[in-house]
């Protein structure tokens, strides 16, 4: 037993001593993993080298021209091959080399083409933060990416790039490659290589003469051209001078007392004075340039020798540009500059995108006042746009509204405002300062009033509205919605391009994609890239066509009809801005619409201040003369209305909506749209008529000098009887309300005649009423005798050498015959003035005859007077006996009448109508 145990203990000891530790394992299976992953990666990047392209001198003297096409395939710019100048390097200044080298790569006379260091800071980051966070691509790097590879982000392409930056450096002085880069690069401002960059900018032609702060600028341009241009952003400018500077004190190409003095300069006054002319197409190169940027990683449109396919309309761009132009012949009326706190002018400006309709390519764009000069500010696509107003109702207030709850365009909001923000003590109001009361969603949104916008978001729900409006590719300021957001009135802003897109959703359908000018990019190597979009459904067709419809209101007969184009089918909304301390806009909008085309508007001043504008219709000249010129001879189709919404004819007034009755009058019917499933049931009874009145009649009672009228009423209803009367076939007005069925009309007119109307109103509802009956009576004429006048009196006014006459009357209407010496005249007041008088006797009768009815051309009594005129000097007896032989009894020798009538005579005149 013992000999057993033994053995097989020593069994276990030999086995225990066979059994390697388990660390030993891992480090084994870790080695050979490692080894295999070693050997598999070097197995591959063995195979990016050999399939990298090979070093051609030709492509690294110039970068490679980027070809770019229209929508029709027609070559419309070729960027690159022009605006360059060549420079070797015995021609490069120190004080440039230092700034370029301590900005790019400080190590760049010492590596071997690729800086280790570098590598493993970039390593790091891109551990950290994901790959391509951080290049580490040298200056010969960068010569060979820029002049053989792609310029994407692939561990393939970055090795072949390695790769060829030690081939390179082995084929090329240090000081060939800096001579490449340096004439290789883009500048902005169409400046491809630094001597181009130099001359453009500072007017200089000879690089020995750039200054410290010169170089400084040159070395930080080519990380952002556009952001860093000095004649366009100086204050950006100058922080990357700055940032240049800094730079190279730390690599001790400078002091930094050289540094310091070098921070003091103005730019402005660096730069030329005859800045270049504006770029035909530079504002949509621009968009072409921001789109390849954001979409191709690295791909550089002015070095790249890329063909870019785009979607720009040539005819639409040069129209757009015009319409921008100082030219004598643009239709636009643009005001005139105002000054700047300098004393500089400061023009209006504005910026213009014009879609296509159905997918949403970018067909022109207009980025500036008189075009853009120097890669300029684009105020059609740049920075975080402008406050939109109340161009954002559509996307913010009705939009979701109908979206989430299916509202109709005839929905009834109550207009009575101010509305009052909630947490505060800030008010909204109507543009115009009213309140209207109740009102369609359609008048509303036509009108561009606030409160009933705010009303609405209030209602519906700012989550509902922010999801709707990011559908349309609108990024709020915040992260909530915000009252004032109905009326655009936030910190959002949008730019033309950004609000172009949106609505350009509501005219197709609700369907959304991003605007896009690049259809297509292809690379040197034959490789392509498709560019568009997709297109995603942002609302229900019902929503997009309601809206639609209502903004075709808005431009028919709203506050956008300054923009209607006679013929066409558009839609459309106008907006502006207020200012807190000033009456008037800042900014003034336009957005719009037809079938083929969407064009959003901005005008406004450019700069930082915020200027009132003296004009703010220009948007909608703008838009309806390049909506006229775009549509001229093509197709325009209305809008077509899907089988999701319905026409209804609707009560106007009712709410909820009811459907009209059979006694609805035609005045009180408006159709409207509805969703379909949702729209009324119900009849109104507003109008249901009651039975007339039976047996009407109406006589002249002599003894009471009256009009006794009666009628008969057989019903159960409780109901009162309207009177109305109209005399002599005027205008019918009413005399009173009763419960009986007889009425007296007194203080009657003698021969007049009298239609007499009675309508039965129900007690209950006083919309509901009877057809009305009528009937007509005469009153008999009644003659009254013309009595003479009285107090007739006659005075010489030797001053002015005049008789003057009067007299009194009290009787009926009658005018007045004047006898002078046997000379008449009639008149209608109770007095005259005898002019041109020569010394003699006047004889003066009045007769006075009647006007109206029966006593029309009666004649009174006469009445006379004599007043005898003396001469003054006995010795001109003969010449004024010769002028005594006539009195002058015209116009101006009797004189008009006194306006003192004391008489029954009334003044007809009619009230000038006109509304003021």
């Amino acid at each position: 037993m013992a000999d057993n145990s033994q053995s097989r203990t020593a069994r276990r000891k030999q086995k225990k001593s066979n059994k390697k530790p388990i660390w030993k394992k891992i480090l084994l299976i870790t080695s050979i993993v490692v080894l295999a992953l070693g050997l598999g990666v070097g197995v591959l990047f063995a195979y990016y080298i050999a399939t990298a392209p090979e070093i051609d001198a030709s492509q690294l003297s110039d970068p490679l021209s980027s070809k770019i096409y229209d929508k029709d395939g027609e070559l419309f710019a070729d960027l690159g091959s022009e605006q360059r100048s060549q420079i070797e390097f015995g021609e490069l200044p120190p004080i440039l080399i230092d700034a370029v080298t301590a900005t790019e790569d400080s190590r760049f006379f010492t590596h071997s083409g690729i800086d280790l260091l570098r590598i493993g800071g970039a390593i790091k980051a891109n551990i950290t933060n994901g790959f391509g966070s951080e290049g580490a691509s040298t200056i010969t790097q960068q010569v060979v990416e820029k002049s053989f590879l792609s310029p994407e982000k692939k561990i393939s392409l970055k090795v072949q790039e390695q790769w060829l930056a030690l081939k390179l450096e082995r084929e090329y002085s240090k000081e060939a490659i800096m001579e490449m880069y340096l004439n290789k690069i883009h500048y902005g401002n169409n400046s491809y290589g630094v001597a181009k960059a130099a001359q453009n900018y500072f007017g200089k032609t000879d690089l020995s003469e750039l200054t410290l702060p010169e170089a400084a600028i040159l070395a930080g341009l080519p990380q952002r051209p556009s952001a860093y241009n000095p004649f366009e952003n100086p204050d950006l400018t100058k922080e990357r001078m700055n940032t240049v500077l800094d730079l190279m004190v730390r690599h001790e190409k400078i002091t930094q007392e050289e540094a310091d003095e070098a921070r003091e300069v103005d730019i402005p006054s660096l730069l030329r004075e005859d800045r270049p002319d504006s770029s035909p197409y530079e504002a949509f190169l621009q968009q072409i340039r921001d789109e390849i940027s954001k979409k191709v990683d690295g791909a550089d449109i002015y070095t790249d020798g890329l063909k870019i396919y785009t979607t720009l309309d040539t005819n639409a761009q040069e129209y757009v540009e015009f319409l921008l132009s100082d030219s004598e012949d643009n239709p636009i009326n643009y005001p005139e500059p105002v000054e700047d706190e300098n004393g500089n002018p400061v023009d209006v400006q504005a910026g213009m995108v014009l879609l296509d309709t159905k997918n949403g390519a970018i067909r022109a764009i207009g980025g500036a006042r008189g075009g853009l000069e120097n890669d300029g500010h684009n105020f059609a696509i740049d920075g975080e746009g402008r406050q939109p107003g109340s161009t954002f109702k559509p996307i913010v207030a009705y939009g979701p509204a109908i979206e989430h709850n299916q509202l109709s365009t005839y929905h009834q909001i109550n207009d009575d405002g101010p509305f009052d923000i909630a947490g505060t003590d800030s008010q909204i109001n109507n543009w115009d300062g009213s309140s209207r009361g109740w009102m369609s969603m359609r008048y509303a949104l036509s009108e561009s009033l606030n409160v009933p916008a705010v009303k609405t978001l209030e209602e519906n729900g700012s989550g509902n509205a922010k999801s709707f409006a990011e559908g349309l590719g609108i990024e709020f300021a915040n992260d909530n919605v915000t009252i004032g957001d109905a009326i655009g009135g936030t910190g959002t802003g949008v730019t033309p391009l950004e609000l172009a897109g949106a609505y350009r959703a509501f005219g197709n359908q609700g369907i959304y994609n991003e605007p896009y000018a690049v259809t297509e990019v292809e690379f040197p190597d034959g490789k392509t890239i498709d560019l568009k979009p997709k297109a995603e459904a942002a609302m229900s067709d019902y929503t997009a066509y309601m809206i639609t419809d209502m903004l075709k209101t808005a431009v028919e007969e709203g506050t956008g009809t300054a923009a209607n184009v006679s013929g066409l089918p558009v839609a459309g909304k106008t907006g502006t801005t207020n200012l807190k301390d000033k009456n008037g806009s800042p900014d003034s909008w336009f957005s719009g619409y037809t079938t083929n085309y969407t064009l959003s508007i901005w005008t406004g001043y450019g700069d930082s201040n915020q200027r009132v504008l003296p004009d703010t219709k220009i948007p909608h000249a703008l838009f309806k003369h390049t909506m006229s010129e775009i549509s001229k001879d093509i197709d325009t189709p209305d809008f077509v209305k899907p089988d999701s919404v319905v026409e209804v004819e609707v009560e106007k007034g009712s709410r909820p909506a009811k459907l009209p009755s059979d006694f609805t009058p035609s005045s009180e019917i408006v159709t409207e749209l509805f969703v379909k499933g949702y729209e009324p049931d119900d009849t109104s009874e507003k109008y249901d008529q009651l039975d007339p009145v039976n047996n009407l009649t109406a006589e002249y009672d002599e003894d009471s000098d009256s009009i006794q009228v009666e009628w008969d009423y057989n019903s159960d209803e409780d109901v009162s009887f309207e009177i109305s009367a109209s005399e002599d076939g005027g205008q019918m007005n009413g005399l009173s309300s009763t419960e009986d069925t007889s009425f007296e009309i007194s203080n009657v007119e003698p021969g007049a005649e009298y239609e007499i109307q009675v309508v039965v109103v129900s007690n209950e509802h006083d919309s509901i009423t009877s057809e009305p009956s009528s009937t007509k009576v005469s009153v008999p004429e009644e003659q009254e005798n013309i009595p003479s006048i009285d107090n007739l009196e006659a005075s010489y006014n030797a001053e002015n050498n005049m008789i003057d006459v009067s007299w009194g009357y009290n009787g009926p209407p009658a005018e007045f015959e004047v006898d002078v010496n046997g000379q008449t005249q009639t008149v209608g007041s109770n007095g005259i003035e005898i002019t041109n008088i020569s010394p003699g006797e006047y004889n003066i009768t009045i007769t006075p005859i009647g006007q109206n009815g029966a006593n029309s051309d009666v004649r009174g009594e006469s009445q006379s007077t004599t007043i005898n005129v003396e001469s003054d000097d006995d010795n001109n007896d003969e010449e004024n006996a010769d002028n005594n032989d006539e009195v002058n009894v015209d116009g101006e020798g009797l004189g008009g009448g006194n306006d003192d009538n004391d008489g029954n005579n009334e003044d007809d005149d009619a009230q000038d109508p006109e509304d003021q």
